[in-house]
């Protein structure tokens, strides 16, 4: 014979297993499943299927926002957010196409190039949620930020240890390279960060300076050259040549002299090393 799930001692053993196996979510919901079977609205099979789906969905919420947090992340932007119309110039398919994270798997260097304000950080974060929902390791931090903590780790003599965490992300990203000087100093720090991930893990990187003006960025030609060399080795370059949309409602409040010029990014799409060139006739939007 069937035993009746509504009796009490059934039910109060259901809750003590789920307090037992730590499922809250399904434990706040099991009332109402059982209202919904004495009512004939739903199955024995349909009310579990449904405790439980809802459990899950607690916990990947927070194994979501526990990654965000340990990915820096603080400030959580998505692609649905991204206003696509207000940059003509970029390739929406292209970015859509990164979202489906197969340069993480491949190891590659993702460049987002730009003048500020035209959305680079915004993609680069929308990107590493991405990776986080789908269950990548994702670490996030300014050039500043890693180049300051790579001094300081540098003069307590942990470079090393530094060194090895920041390449056990899937994905770094590095947000913000040339808003601030760097000393040659800090470039070979840098350098030896991108060193030990080359081929072993992915990157995002930001910039509003071209690939000709790192030499200064690093305060070093030859630091620039090396760091180049590993960067675009395995690299996916997409360029964005538009105005700020911070500035988009006071653009005319802004010295033509200061306004970004398109032409300086614009050749800063490299060829990839090792791979032959594309036909010609073939799709732009997949290169």
């Amino acid at each position: 014979m069937r035993e009746d799930l509504s009796v009490p001692p059934t039910l109060e053993r259901l809750r003590r297993h789920l307090v037992g196996l730590r499922m809250p979510r399904a434990l706040e919901m099991l009332d109402h499943m059982m209202r919904q079977i004495e009512r004939g609205e739903v199955g024995a099979l349909e009310a579990l299927e449904a405790l439980l789906a809802e459990e899950l969905t607690l916990r990947e919420s927070r194994r979501i926002k526990a990654a965000l947090q340990m990915a820096r992340l603080s400030t959580v932007k998505t692609l649905a957010t991204f206003d696509f119309s207000f940059q003509p110039s970029l390739d929406r398919h292209r970015i859509l196409a990164l979202a489906q994270l197969d340069f993480i798997t491949r190891h590659e260097v993702v460049h987002l190039l730009g003048p500020p304000g035209t959305g680079k950080s915004h993609l680069a974060i929308a990107l590493g949620v991405e990776a986080v929902r789908a269950g990548h390791s994702v670490y996030f931090a300014t050039l500043a930020d890693i180049v300051a903590s790579l001094g300081r780790a540098e003069r307590e003599g942990s470079l090393r240890e530094r060194i090895r965490f920041l390449c056990r992300a899937s994905l770094l990203i590095v947000d913000e390279i040339g808003y601030l000087p760097i000393s040659s100093g800090s470039g070979n720090l840098f350098f030896q960060l991108v060193n030990a991930r080359h081929e072993r893990g992915a990157m995002i990187l930001t910039s509003n300076r071209g690939f000709a003006e790192w030499g200064e960025v690093f305060g070093e030609p030859v630091v620039a050259t090396a760091l180049l060399d590993r960067l675009l080795h395995h690299a996916v370059v997409v360029s964005i040549e538009g105005s700020s949309y911070r500035l988009r409602q006071h653009a005319d409040l802004v010295p033509e002299s200061l306004r970004p010029a398109a032409s300086t990014l614009a050749q800063a799409q490299p060829r990839r090393r090792g791979r032959p060139p594309k036909p010609r006739g073939a799709d732009p939007s997949n290169g």
